[in-house]
């Protein structure tokens, strides 16, 4: 006679049990194939502490244009004003985006040269710089509201707009007590300037031998206080 084993039958948690650890099994599967495809870790890879955003108050403006002259002589340096906050963008904690146009009244507008007496082989090197003494406010900048101009007593030498080239506005935003200076000077080449003489090589040089000479500039329609005098050697 043959006998016969009847098969043992788990009990219902058993098999939940199985169902448990093969669900556990798939769902861990499908992330591994989550992270292959994704690669998460790539963006972090490439990005560096410098990538991170500024602050509000570090959103300056660093390179706002200045009026720049046709080549003579070498060529004409630019510069730039630097300290104040281009208009519509993050104004500096406090300001008022909303500020009304600077009164020429409350600012104070300085004519500045890198030295007061200066050699035969160096060329004048030229900086405004403004301070608002009154409420946050707005003013242009830019090289159409620039002007620098030296004379010898009555006799007008030099004025940057006569060569400038590609003029161009920039509204800033002027925070109540702030300064605001050239980053960069504009150089003299010491030449004798007059619309249509921009290129020639041979316009009359400005005599030395100790003359004085006066520096005014102006700026948003705002003139500097009071002359700044050199020498020329």
């Amino acid at each position: 006679m043959t006998g016969t084993t009847a098969r043992r039958r788990h009990s219902p948690a058993v098999y939940r049990r199985r169902r448990i650890v093969l669900l556990i099994a798939l769902l861990a599967i499908a992330g591994i194939v989550w992270l292959l495809i994704a690669q998460p870790w790539a963006g972090a890879a490439t990005e560096s502490p410098g990538d991170a955003k500024k602050p509000a108050s570090q959103n300056t403006a660093e390179s706002l244009p200045v009026p720049s002259n046709q080549a003579t002589e070498g060529g004409t340096e630019t510069g730039a004003v630097e300290g104040a906050v281009v208009e519509g963008s993050t104004p500096t904690p406090g300001a008022t985006p909303s500020a009304q146009p600077c009164v020429a009244s409350e600012i104070a507008v300085e004519a500045v040269t890198s030295a007061d007496t200066y050699a035969g082989d160096q060329n004048p090197q030229f900086s405004i710089t403004l301070t608002n003494n009154g409420p946050d406010c707005v003013l242009n900048v830019g090289t159409t509201a620039q002007s620098y101009t030296v004379t010898s007593g009555d006799d007008i030498w030099w004025r940057s707009t006569d060569c400038q080239s590609e003029p161009s506005d920039m509204i800033v935003l002027i925070a109540a007590g702030q300064t605001v200076s050239s980053a960069a000077p504009l150089s003299w080449d010491r030449t004798r300037s007059a619309v249509g003489t921009c290129a020639d090589e041979t316009r009359a040089r400005a005599p030395g031998g100790g003359a004085s000479y006066f520096l005014s500039v102006e700026i948003g329609g705002i003139a500097s206080t009071e002359p700044k005098q050199f020498l020329l050697y």
